[in-house]
């Protein structure tokens, strides 16, 4: 069977966020706006999303077909046997959409779409999502490592209810979010009013996309698309932690005690390629539950293209892509962010890469 024969992987995100942030209503918009997409949308609770009667067309016991041709279902028990089953339905989806309750993990729900073969076969994971509330995140922040640990592990963050903070406000939550995830694109909304396709296929988890996000990715504190500002870049990593500290230090303090923040770590010297994938193995294997996620671009001497990786927990994928330009600033740059990292032995060990 050639390749183009075989159906192409469905792109699945996990949405994850605080009970209230607004993770419902951008469900409830997703099963019943009319985008002309046929979305699955996998719950913990049908309960919880309060699906209106009125939109539903069929309904078997586990799955609700919508209006406007979208289904939702529940997670009763395995994830994976949910997946394989939507996969049986005919027509196919656009995507899929995986919600967890408002204090799970998203690590292993993340991971089933790595681990599972026939899983993996049929679908990708697109990115998992956070949705937070910009009012009330500086509380969460403080009162739940689980709150800090999904900004961590986003992708991408929808910061909701934007309109209920002042602009002061809203910087200093941007900043505290910043702090523990320098990597995730933020969108702000009100009443989790995002373009579907804004979210939905973005390729966080795609290897290629690490590229197209340098300039958030190489810029993280003040990133914006096409300004990269060398000197900032230099010094981000020092200065990043102390920058807000004044207006915003309550929310600070509990992110540092919950441990949990972003490392950026850059080299002009190129990289051994055998150290780097010996010193990553090893670093994974002993702090893989503490690294909720990395990525980086590498320069490795004696190759012309660009190194590109990303890991989840202790899960590695590394590729290379493109190769480097006469216009490229050829550098090595890695961003880990997970729980109570070490940041001197971090850089002391991404030193001793160096070829």
């Amino acid at each position: 069977m050639t390749q183009a024969a075989s159906p192409a992987r469905i792109p699945v995100t996990v949405l994850t966020g605080y009970l209230g942030a607004g993770k419902t209503t951008l469900l409830n918009r997703i099963l019943t706006e009319d985008h002309g997409k046929r979305y699955a949308v996998i719950v913990n609770e049908f309960g919880e999303i309060g699906i209106d009667n009125d939109l539903v067309v069929g309904a078997d016991e586990e799955v609700f077909e919508m209006n406007n041709g979208c289904v939702c279902c529940t997670v009763r028990g395995d994830l994976i046997r949910v997946v394989s089953g939507l996969m049986k339905r005919k027509g196919g989806f656009d995507a899929i959409i995986v919600e967890t309750t408002g204090l799970a993990d998203p690590g292993p729900v993340a991971q089933t779409f790595f681990v599972d073969d026939d899983v993996r076969a049929r679908t990708r994971l697109d990115s998992v999502t956070t949705v937070v509330d910009a009012l009330h995140l500086p509380l969460r922040l403080a009162d739940s490592r689980e709150a800090v640990e999904q900004i961590a592990f986003a992708d991408q963050i929808l910061l909701n209810k934007t309109d209920l903070v002042t602009p002061e406000q809203l910087a200093a939550v941007e900043a505290s979010i910043r702090r523990i995830n320098p990597l995730a694109p933020i969108h702000r909304t009100q009443r989790s009013a995002v373009p579907l396709d804004a979210i939905l296929g973005r390729g966080g988890f795609d290897l290629d996309r690490i590229v197209e996000l340098e300039p958030e990715f190489l810029n993280p504190a003040h990133g914006e698309p096409g300004h990269v500002h060398d000197e900032d870049c230099e010094h981000d990593h020092h200065d990043h932690h102390h920058h807000d500290h004044g207006h915003d230090h309550h929310a600070h303090d509990h992110a540092a005690e919950a441990g949990i923040r972003g490392i950026s770590l850059t080299s002009h010297q190129p990289l051994d390629g055998i150290r780097v994938t010996n010193w990553l193995n090893a670093l994974l294997q002993d702090k893989g539950p503490d690294i909720l996620r990395a990525k980086g671009i590498l320069d490795i001497k004696g190759d012309d293209r660009r190194l590109v990786f990303q890991a989840v927990h202790m899960i590695l994928e590394g590729d290379y892509q493109r190769p480097w330009t006469d216009a490229d600033n050829r550098y090595s740059r890695m961003v880990f962010i997970g729980r109570d990292l070490d940041e001197a032995a971090l850089r002391a060990g991404f030193e001793g890469c160096v070829a």
